[in-house]
């Protein structure tokens, strides 16, 4: 699979099959992410690898805890602006439209949408998980590393034959990754990834998204 193919079947899958993937195809991919960009080379990324039963106390331990007492959970950072604005609201709106309707969840189905959302905890049923963190004390540019880091991951992925879901949802349980995975206090749970192979018949990895086009955020000079 060419570099092309790669980026341009690349999409958030949310329904894996069964599947194993093995410990040495994560491995691999993983250490040739790490080629990616990084500024003074000081490469922030850390990643947190989870299968079999520790990914499954993860992900139970999370599901416990969002019934009980999810309001004592937020994330070290923030993710989404104080208050939405166009287009981005648009396309946000967009894409949870697509998504609810392709599992068939009417609008306004809070339970629903709970329960589904909830799905982030189990990776989707992906056999493997990984937690993705920087040290708190690294400034923005780094993040920019561990975002390019991130994205090789996934594109490594799909030359594999396999699928991916990045999931800023598990930046919000950074507690319990410390308890049950062993992140330390002095690393930021920046998002988690769901990785395997993806359940072709399922709706929820067949509705399209789109982007923008090319004009609508960049401009050129001097050609």
């Amino acid at each position: 699979m060419d570099v092309v193919e790669a980026i341009t079947s690349r999409h958030s899958v949310r329904a894996f099959l069964p599947r194993p993937v093995p410990r040495e195809t994560v491995e691999r991919i993983i250490e040739v992410a790490a080629r990616a960009p990084s500024s003074g080379n000081i490469q922030p990324w850390k990643v947190h690898v989870m299968a079999g039963e520790t990914k499954d106390r993860f992900s139970q331990a999370i599901l416990e805890a969002r019934e009980v007492e999810d309001h004592l959970y937020v994330a070290e950072y923030q993710d989404y602006p104080n208050e939405w604005r166009e287009p981005y609201d648009s396309r946000r709106r967009t894409v949870g439209k697509l998504l609810y309707g392709a599992i068939g969840i009417p609008k306004g189905d809070r339970e629903a949408m709970w329960k589904q959302f909830g799905r982030n905890y189990t990776f989707f049923d992906a056999p493997v998980g990984l937690l993705f963190t920087i040290d708190r004390d690294m400034g923005v540019g780094s993040w920019f590393d561990v975002g390019m880091f991130i994205q090789n991951v996934m594109l490594l992925a799909r030359a594999e034959g396999l699928d991916t879901c990045a999931q800023g949802a598990f930046a919000l349980y950074h507690k319990i990754a410390r308890k049950v995975v062993g992140v330390s206090e002095l690393e930021i749970v920046m998002c988690g990834m769901s990785l395997g192979y993806a359940d072709p018949e399922a709706p929820e990895n067949n509705f399209p998204t789109e982007r923008v086009p090319l004009e609508e955020f960049a401009t050129f000079s001097g050609f």
